[in-house]
Formats: C-alpha cells, structure tokens, sequence
C-alpha cells in the first residue's frame, strides 16, 4: 500500500490548525505543525489555508499528494460542500472544488468531529469495533456515527447529540429546549458554575478539580452535566446500540472524574437496551487533522 504525503488543515472558530502527514488509508501520523487565527471572512480563510499548505509543503521532503480540511457545522462529504455553520463566514460553499484548483492537488473537505471519528476508528479508541459513536466534548457537543463499519453523515445532518432535548428546560443558542450541550458541553459547565456562584473559572478544566476538591456547586454543576450526558447516550443506545461510545475533546481530559459517574448514571437508566461500553478518545486534539489526512488518502484511493 502506497504511503502518502499530504497536508491536513483544522479549521476552527478562533484558530486554523494543520499538519504535514505521512501514512496509508490504515494509520497515519503527523510530522509537522502549523497554525494561525481564523479569519471572520471567507477570502482571507481561503488564504490563510493556502499559506499553511504552502508553508508545509515548502517543509515537505516529498511532494505533496493531496489535501484534506474539515470544519464544523453542516458539511457535505460528498459534495466538498460547507452547507452551514453559524460562527465561521460561509453557506453552501463547495470547498472542495474551489480549494482543487486553487492548490492544485486533490482536495477533499469533510466535517471535523466526523473526521475525528474516522480518525478514532481506524487507529485509535474505536479500532476493531463496527458500532460505536465518538463523541468529542467542547465548546459544543456532536458525535461521529460509526455504523456497519462506515461513518454515516446523512449529507451532513447526522449526529447532531448535542441537540437532543434531554428534558432539563432550559434554552439553547440553536432555538430549541433542553438540549444535551446546554449543560453539558465544557463551555456550559463553566458558564453554569459562574452563574451559580458568580465565580469566574477558566474552563470546565477548572471546575473539575473543584469537584475533586469536593466542593458542592462545582459538584452539583457537574452531576448535571454527567446526567444530561447519560441521557444523551441512552438516546444513542436506543436507536443505534452501538458497541460503545468514545468520549473525546477537553472534557475527557476530566477522566475517571466523568467516566465513572456517567457509567454509573448510565446503568441506572438503561432498561432493554445494549449498554454501551464507554471509552476515552485514544487520539487527543490530532484526532481531527489525523482524520482530516485519512479523508485526503480516501480521495486519492477512490
């Protein structure tokens, strides 16, 4: 099997991330990094994309075989497209086909938690496993459906967990009620812990070692958390019974802290469904542009 050389570009709210990659459709790793803030508008997006795959490039020993760029929000695999996203500057946009021809080397364009889980599931937490859900932790919360051995987008709609109306009533910045991620996204945790005593914290990191410390806000914050989590994945269990669900992104970072009490929240709601083994992300913050480059190898092996 052919090793490829390729770039791999992260695009995130406030700041792009890339890599210099080298690897096969089966593992691949990272051998050089390079970053810069996100631009509030598309062109200078565009541009600040080329001058990372130019400075990697430049970096590069080998030529560099094709690209591969993901981002949040709606994205369409298959099209190349970024259909929406409500914080970065772009609708309907086909990234793909634009980003081909301006860098000159197949593009290919994917969904950044989605990559994640590709990522997971052919070198990492999800290895070996034909079900399951990675489901990184943030600012927001989406998972990555790994189903009969494929990740399934549904054109970009699927695995949006993070806005299933768990039932706890309060309003979420999309429009609906209840949803998981407007208590139990790191960004949340912090927020409701603020509220809640109006002590600033840093970020869900923070509030962790507070439950640790046993002090009782932080704890009552985070068993909200667990419980609106747990809630979530009872849902997954229910209309996909995967084999288990990959926890990923900073609040991961909170180990046996989250583990442990969601596994225990989890059991006492499960009834007739499968109970999902629950796993740490084996890959960290590389997991998306580690998928981000197995994307790029797809295209090139189609």
């Amino acid at each position: 099997m052919a090793r490829r050389h390729v770039v791999a570009v992260d695009i995130g709210g406030t700041e792009t991330k890339a890599a210099l990659v080298t690897g096969t459709p089966d593992a691949v790793a990272a051998q050089k990094h390079a970053r810069r803030a996100t631009p509030g508008e598309l062109e200078p997006l565009l541009d600040v994309i080329a001058e990372l795959v130019g400075e990697l490039s430049a970096a590069s020993e080998h030529e560099i075989d094709a690209v591969g760029v993901v981002a949040p929000g709606i994205v369409d695999e298959a099209a190349g497209v970024g259909v929406y996203t409500a914080n970065l500057p772009w609708s309907g946009f086909p990234f793909a086909t634009v980003l081909t021809g301006r860098l000159g080397v197949p593009t290919a364009f994917g969904h950044d938690v989605r990559a994640a889980g590709l990522a997971e599931s052919r070198m990492g937490a999800a290895k070996g496993l034909r079900n399951a859900v990675v489901m990184p932790i943030g600012t927001g919360i989406a998972g990555a459906l790994l189903l009969d051995g494929k990740i399934f987008s549904a054109g970009g709609f699927a695995g949006e967990i993070g806005h299933v109306d768990v039932g706890h009533g309060e309003p979420c910045a999309c429009g609906q009620i209840g949803c998981v991620e407007t208590v139990a996204s790191s960004a949340a945790i912090a927020r409701r812990y603020t509220a809640r005593t109006g002590t600033p914290v840093q970020g869900a990191a923070e509030v962790a070692r507070r439950v640790r410390d046993g002090e009782q806000d932080a704890v009552a914050v985070w068993h909200e958390a667990v419980d609106a989590l747990a809630r979530g994945i009872l849902v997954l269990a229910t209309l996909l019974g995967p084999e288990a669900v990959v926890l990923g992104g900073g609040l991961a970072l909170a180990g046996d802290l989250l583990v442990g009490p969601l596994e225990e929240r989890l059991d006492g709601l499960i009834a007739f469904q499968r109970r999902p083994e629950l796993r740490l992300a084996a890959l960290g913050d590389e997991a998306g542009f580690l998928g981000a480059a197995l994307l790029a190898i797809d295209t090139l092996e189609a």
